[in-house]
């Protein structure tokens, strides 16, 4: 399993072309940023150490964290802390822009991950990339249309039937027994490798960004097991998912989001398409620090927000339930339906419901505590020192635990 940061980070969609030693410098802090869209407390109102809170924030201004763009803590559905940094990445990634390789397909365009026209913020906004966050919010949008009926598809049938207009290769029983389950779960058992390093032109995640039909690509892989039996993090699979929702429902993923997720929770949104058309499910979903925290926010109280069921309580459920464990650095980690349970305190069994993306994106929710912690950034390349990765432990350990 891959860590936050660049080189070996989660990618949304692909990580890196050439080993460069970058050494982030300090960020300068920001200030508050707006509280427009959560109510803002101090955070011993709310039960959080301020002092510990504000030591993390120094911190991560001094780059011991990377290139990190915001903080944001929620705790009892109020704003406690939110930081901003900035950080030149005209600078920092400028002269890479200018080169095709594995993190630029597209000089010019949305999928150079060094142009700062469109990494990390959508066009200097304050839509920031989320990259597989991405497939998390796929997964959301899934459960709320099948709720609704609007996508008849049973988790447990054969998914080669959305596939009825492409000529598969490698196809054998194996493939004719994968299922939204298995996609949702990264279990479909196709052959995929997201570990190898991402100059490596034998990555798949690379080389699918690489070609014009990335569903194609995808469903061509031969099979490496069966499905349900072994987990193998994918984009391509997510990918799929982009592909069996049109054919099922008729609408596009983001058409859909925007309805039925987005606007009830009033989220500005941008999504990026593959070359085919279809919305990159995988990595392209661009929102604001305060739009991912409602998310999360959303999925604490189980799919209400205001009064409304946006998503149903058994799919919020379910997507948060281990369907296979994975090993990272001596700690199992578990995954749901496009969810990671990221492991927290010394006590097993204790899980943060996690968001996770490419450079830095990350969506803690940690339902003991009723906390959310928000990070972005854009931390893709390796430093000459590792980042810290403890924030949340840090988040959590500042919960003063008599607080109601």
């Amino acid at each position: 399993m891959k860590s936050r940061v660049g080189w070996n980070a989660f990618p949304g969609c692909v990580a890196l072309a050439i080993v460069v030693s970058i050494v982030p410098l300090p960020a300068r802090p920001q200030g508050k940023t707006s509280g427009r869209e959560w109510p803002v407390a101090e955070p011993t109102a709310v039960g959080l150490d301020s002092g510990a809170l504000g030591a993390l924030d120094v911190d991560i201004a001094a780059g011991k964290y990377g290139l990190v763009d915001s903080l944001l803590i929620i705790r009892d559905g109020k704003q406690a802390q939110a930081r901003s940094y900035a950080h030149d990445y005209g600078r920092i990634y400028g002269e890479l822009a200018k080169h095709e390789g594995p993190l630029n397909h597209d000089v010019s365009g949305p999928y150079n991950y060094f142009s700062a026209e469109f990494h990390p913020y959508y066009q200097h906004s304050d839509l920031h990339t989320m990259q597989s966050v991405s497939k998390t919010v796929t997964s959301i949008t899934i459960g709320i249309a099948m709720s609704r009926k609007e996508f008849p598809a049973d988790l447990d049938a054969p998914i080669l039937k959305y596939f009825d207009d492409y000529k598969i290769a490698n196809l054998d029983e194996r493939k004719r027994r994968i299922t939204l389950r298995n996609l949702l779960t990264m279990t479909a058992g196709l052959e995929w490798n997201e570990d190898l390093p991402y100059n490596d032109p034998k990555n798949s995640a690379d080389v699918m960004e690489a070609t014009h039909d990335w569903v194609q690509y995808v469903i061509n892989q031969p099979m490496a097991a069966e499905p349900g039996k072994v987990f193998a993090y994918s984009s391509g699979v997510t990918q799929l998912l982009s592909h069996i929702f049109k054919k099922a429902t008729g609408k596009s993923v983001d058409e859909y989001a925007a309805q039925s997720l987005f606007q009830p929770l009033g989220i500005r949104y941008h999504w990026k398409h593959s070359p085919t058309g279809l919305p990159d499910t995988e990595g392209g979903l661009y929102i604001s620090s305060a739009s991912l925290a409602k998310i999360g926010f959303l999925f604490l109280k189980n799919g209400m927000w205001e009064g409304r069921q946006i998503v149903p309580a058994e799919w919020v459920k379910a997507s948060v339930v281990s369907a296979m464990s994975v090993e990272d650095e001596g700690r199992h980690w578990g995954y749901g339906f496009q969810w990671w349970l990221q492991p927290w305190g010394k006590s097993p069994g204790k899980f943060a419901w996690a968001a996770r993306g490419f450079g830095g994106q990350e969506l803690r929710v940690v339902p003991e505590y009723n906390l959310i912690v928000v990070l972005t950034g854009w931390d893709i390349l390796p430093s000459a020192a590792e980042p810290r990765h403890d924030e949340l432990e840090r988040v959590i350990a500042a919960v003063k635990k008599t607080a109601p």
